[in-house]
Formats: C-alpha cells, sequence, structure tokens
C-alpha cells in the first residue's frame, strides 16, 4: 500500500507498537529505494498484504515485497518531498542500517493472490509492482517445495514506469520468466521512449493501461478464466476498469498515490 493517498496521523498514544531494525537499504534513484527491515517473530501476513511502519509516531502504511518465508520485510517506496506535503518518506530516506522503526503487529490487506482464477493479469505503475513480487516470490517457493505445480495458474505482469532506471524488479521477474515460462510472463513498458533517459530502451513503449487490450487479445485471454489485478497510479487503475469491465473483466484495485 505505498504511497497511498491519506492523511498523515500521529500514533504516539497507541499500543502494541514493536521496534524494529533497519537491516539494509539499497538506493535505486533519488526518489526510489529499497529497505529490508526485521520481521518481527510469529509476524505473520499473505502475499500482497501491507505493514504499518513509522518514524517518530507517523506512520504510514506499505505493501511488503517480501514472500512470507524470508527472513526481513522488503519494502520499495517512493519518496514524496516534504514541499509536496511528504510526511514520513522524508524520514525514511534519513535512515541507515541500524536504526530503529516501529512496525504494527499485524499485516493487513485484501489485495491477495486469488487462486481460483486460472490466469491473473498483474498491471502496475512502478512501486506498484510490490505485491506482484510478493506472489510470485511465494508461489515459485511452493513449487520448489512441490506444493504446486507451475501449470496450475499464468501470471502476467504488465509493468509500467516512465524510465528504465524505475523498474527494479525487471531481472528477478525476467529470471522467474525464463525458469517458469508457463507461469510468468512479464513486460515492462516505457511512457516516454524519447527522452534521453531511455535512449537504449529497446522494448514496449506506452502506458501500461494503452498496451492492455492489445496484450489481452494477443494472449487471448478472456474474462471467464481471467482476474485482472490494477496496482499503483489511480489514473491507470481507472483507465484499465473503463477498458476492462465493459467487457466483461474483473478488476481487483489497489491505488498508490504520490502524497503521504
Amino acid at each position: 500500500m505505498t504511497n497511498i493517498k491519506e492523511p498523515a496521523k500521529n500514533f504516539k498514544s497507541q499500543k502494541k507498537l514493536l521496534e524494529v531494525k533497519v537491516n539494509r537499504r539499497e538506493d535505486i534513484t533519488d526518489d526510489l529505494l529499497k529497505i529490508w527491515i526485521e520481521k518481527p517473530e510469529e509476524y505473520i501476513f499473505k502475499p500482497g498484504q501491507y505493514c504499518t511502519i513509522g518514524i517518530n509516531g507517523i506512520e504510514r502504511a506499505y505493501s511488503i515485497v517480501s514472500a512470507p518465508y524470508e527472513r526481513d520485510l522488503e519494502l520499495f517506496v517512493e519518496l514524496v518531498p516534504e514541499n509536496e506535503g511528504g510526511v514520513l518518506t522524508p524520514l525514511i530516506w534519513d535512515l541507515s542500517a541500524g536504526d530503529s522503526i516501529t512496525i504494527r503487529p499485524r499485516a493487513k490487506g485484501i489485495f491477495v493472490f486469488n487462486n481460483e482464477w486460472r490466469k491473473h493479469l498483474l498491471l502496475a505503475t512502478v512501486t506498484g509492482v510490490v505485491p506482484y513480487v510478493s506472489f510470485i516470490r511465494d508461489y515459485i517457493k511452493k513449487i520448489e517445495k512441490q506444493e504446486l505445480q507451475s501449470t496450475q495458474h499464468e501470471m502476467h505482469v504488465l509493468m509500467g514506469a516512465s524510465y528504465l532506471d524505475e523498474f527494479t524488479y525487471d531481472s528477478e521477474l525476467e529470471e522467474a520468466a525464463s525458469k517458469y515460462p508457463d507461469l510468468v510472463t512479464f513486460v515492462p513498458t516505457v511512457s516516454r521512449p524519447d527522452e534521453q533517459k531511455n535512449a537504449l530502451w529497446t522494448g514496449a513503449k506506452g502506458r501500461v493501461n494503452a498496451i492492455v487490450e492489445d496484450y489481452i487479445n494477443d494472449k487471448e485471454l478472456s474474462p471467464e478464466d481471467t482476474l485482472i489485478y490494477a496496482c499503483g497510479h489511480p489514473g491507470m487503475i481507472e483507465d484499465v476498469k473503463s477498458k476492462m469491465v465493459p467487457l466483461g473483466f474483473t478488476v481487483d484495485e489497489e491505488r498508490f498515490w504520490k502524497e503521504d
């Protein structure tokens, strides 16, 4: 639930907050980073759910990149500057390994993998890819433990970004697609292909919501066996719904915003 639009809140008076350490951070761009925090003992979550972390009493919810079997909680965060209304993310940008933050003891969220559907079309903008990475990590782990077969479901990940350096998890998703082609398909697309930062880009072009119809037709996905997930920018979500719902598709959504 990274960057969902809601008022910043002060929870200093609330109880049951747990203190955890920052184990690692990795800066991706000036306004994107990955951070790994301690997972409290007996912390349980489903792929796609979010944790609520806090600094100095200010809390925000962030979707969890990690799968439940992983030792740490991995988060992918976009910076919202203070002059644009950012409250918590500027504080996150000051964190280093060893620093302490708080976390609520329970994960929440209903934007989770629905295994009743055979095919899953996963649409994302930048940090909106987070729950899908968790889905795929969890699913592959279950394949490796022989709890599932890779042919039980299909996951089609379409991820949009302005610039190629924002994809972040592209190598991981490409590797999953290469190793389990019956399970994962990954299509990244840039919305500003003519800008210098994308000079080396040779992949799909256009906003993710602009390529979805062609993709559905190409892969012969149908409303009867395909669930569409839309996660990230609300404009993308609204456009996808306006196109896909009239065609009979079911669309699950998780809105990510630019404000804290």
